[in-house]
């Protein structure tokens, strides 16, 4: 591991700059210690002995705290609190004791030495070491801390970030089921018409490509004008038009004024136009009317259920694929209520402010 005295990086590979922090404490403690035990005879020394005591004293602290700290991100990269809590203790306590009880001893018997002639108060060096191995203790809780901090701080910042990836690939997924969705209905129709209304089958074919040019231009946004689908859902209902004749109706209940104030998933009415069309019986005795009408920041779809027996199965894409749309992009859940024979969907629509 390499040693960078102004910065190092923590187990998960983030830089920690603690410099600031290092440049105030250990000069405070290569004083303080020595003036809570009495190690330098101020009284006695000269001022120029106190000077130099107090910087080898400084420099005790600096080798204490420098090899401290390189031990500690060391073990950093071999145990963790997670995973390892009670050997995290064990190492910490084994490495820490073991490198500052036998520097601070030398260091401080070195300083006898070279200022006091050899002459050891051992008091003092034994009281010097504890109180060394007690801030040690103490710094070594705060890096522990700010480590744990970043480290929930980098694991919260991930999450978000994998749960981004997340939604946005369930987005990108669901996005593409709309147009085997559209393809498998359309396809079903204009088969229809082939077999019984030729003429409305090219007359379909020609609609269903301004349809489809909609889709394809907007199926990659998240969000598009409530003008715009609006304006698209008309366009579609002209297929069904083609199809169906006076058999479906399409009320449409709102102050067109507004439709360019709100934002909406887009081809969300289309789907629901799908739904109520696929799973109700109608007849041009019987149409079937689909309603649509906003309220406040909704927008209510609606229309009378007959329900009828399927020849095939369907997909089970249509509103499944716009609840799951509709919650991912503006996260928030549309109603579907099916009632007193009425079938009705609540869209809450996103006002531009």
């Amino acid at each position: 591991m390499k040693l960078n005295i102004f910065t190092m990086k923590t187990a998960n590979g983030e830089k920690l700059n603690d410099i600031g922090f290092r440049v105030i404490l250990i000069p405070f403690f290569g004083i303080v210690i020595p003036i809570v035990t009495g190690m330098v005879p101020h009284a006695t020394f000269s001022s120029w002995e106190i000077k130099f005591s107090y910087l080898y004293t400084i420099l005790i602290a600096f080798v204490v705290w420098e090899g401290n700290r390189f031990l500690l991100f060391t073990l950093r990269a071999y145990f963790d609190w997670l995973n390892k809590p009670i050997k995290k203790i064990i190492a910490l306590v084994i490495a820490v004791s073991f490198y500052t009880v036998p520097i601070s001893i030398l260091m401080l018997t070195a300083w006898y030495h070279i200022f006091m002639q050899g002459v050891i108060n051992w008091q003092v060096v034994y009281d010097a070491t504890l109180i060394m191995l007690v801030c040690v203790a103490f710094i070594v809780h705060i890096y522990e801390t700010v480590f744990l901090v970043k480290q929930a701080e980098n694991d919260k910042l991930k999450k978000e970030q994998l749960e981004r990836s997340r939604v946005e690939a369930e987005l990108e997924a669901l996005k593409n089921q709309v147009d085997p969705h559209f393809i498998f209905n359309s396809l079903n129709t204009l088969s229809h018409l082939i077999e019984d209304k030729p003429a409305k089958a090219k007359e379909f074919n020609d609609s269903l490509a301004d349809v489809y040019r909609y889709i394809l231009q907007n199926k990659a946004k998240d969000l598009v004008l409530l003008s715009d689908e609006m304006q698209f859902v008309q366009d579609y209902f002209l297929l069904l038009k083609i199809r169906f004749e006076k058999a479906v109706q399409l009320i449409i209940e709102a102050d067109e004024n507004t439709f360019n104030n709100y934002l909406v998933p887009p081809i969300s009415l289309q789907i629901l136009l799908e739904n109520a069309i696929k799973h109700n019986e109608f007849s041009d005795a019987k149409p079937l009317l689909i309603m649509v009408e906003m309220k406040e920041n909704t927008l209510l779809i609606n229309n009378e259920t007959r329900k009828k027996t399927l020849r095939k199965p369907g997909s089970k894409i249509g509103l499944q694929n716009l609840a799951e749309r509709y919650k991912l992009i503006t996260g928030k859940e549309i109603i579907i209520q099916d009632a007193n024979n009425t079938f009705t969907v609540l869209l809450p629509l996103l006002k531009i402010e």
